[in-house]
C-alpha cells in the first residue's frame, strides 16, 4: 500500500512482475464489472433498482430529490464526481412511452440537478444524455434514466484516458447529501 506521495516508485510486493507503475485500487468497479444490482430481466419485478431506491430513504438510495414522477439519484458508478440520474417512478424502458407530466418533470429536475451541481460544484458544464436500449449502451436498459455528468475544465486528465480509472474525491453519501442541502426548490 502507498503510504506516502512521492515520486519514486514504491516496491511493488505480491505476485507479478515487478515494475515502475504505482497502483490505485478500485475495488467497488469490480460489483459493476460483475453486474452487482443488475435486474434479471425486463420488468419491474426483476430486481430492478431504479424501481426498489424509491422505497429506501434518501440516504440509503442516494436519492437527492423527488417529485411527483420521478426522482433524482446518484449514479453508484460514476465517472465524475456528482453524476446523477433522473428517473422515473414508472418502471419504463424508451423515452417515447414517458407521458407529458412524466416528460415535463423529468426536464425540470434536469434543470435544478445542473443548478444544484453548479452551486455545490462549480460544475463549468454538463453532459446530460440518455442510452435508449442495450446496443446503445444502456447499462439498465428496462427502466429509463437520464444522466447528467457534470464537468470541469481539465477533468479529464491522464487516469481515465491511461488507467481507465476515474478518480473520486468525495464519498456518494458526503456528495448526495452536498446536493441535497443546495437543491433548487419547485
Amino acid at each position: 500500500m502507498l503510504t506516502t506521495m512521492t515520486s519514486e516508485p514504491e516496491q511493488q510486493i505480491g505476485v507479478g512482475t515487478q515494475d515502475a507503475f504505482q497502483r490505485l485500487w478500485t475495488p467497488h468497479r469490480m460489483a459493476y464489472i460483475q453486474g452487482e444490482n443488475k435486474p434479471t430481466g425486463p420488468g419491474a419485478d426483476d430486481g430492478c433498482p431504479f424501481c426498489s431506491i424509491p422505497a429506501k430513504s434518501d440516504e440509503d438510495g442516494l436519492v437527492i430529490a423527488r417529485g411527483e414522477q420521478v426522482y433524482a439519484v446518484l449514479n453508484l458508478y460514476p465517472y465524475n464526481g456528482g453524476h446523477l440520474m433522473v428517473v422515473p417512478y414508472r418502471h419504463v424502458a424508451d423515452y417515447t412511452d414517458l407521458t407529458g407530466p412524466e416528460t415535463a418533470e423529468l426536464g425540470e429536475l434536469t434543470k435544478q440537478a445542473m443548478t444544484a451541481l453548479r452551486t455545490a460544484s462549480g460544475a463549468h458544464g454538463f453532459n446530460i444524455g440518455m442510452n435508449q436500449g442495450a446496443v446503445a449502451g444502456a447499462g439498465i436498459a428496462a427502466h429509463l434514466h437520464q444522466h447528467v455528468v457534470p464537468r470541469w475544465g481539465g477533468d479529464t486528465n491522464f487516469m481515465p484516458v491511461v488507467g481507465h480509472t476515474k478518480v473520486l474525491p468525495q464519498l456518494l453519501a458526503d456528495t448526495r447529501k452536498m446536493l441535497a442541502d443546495v437543491w433548487p426548490a419547485s
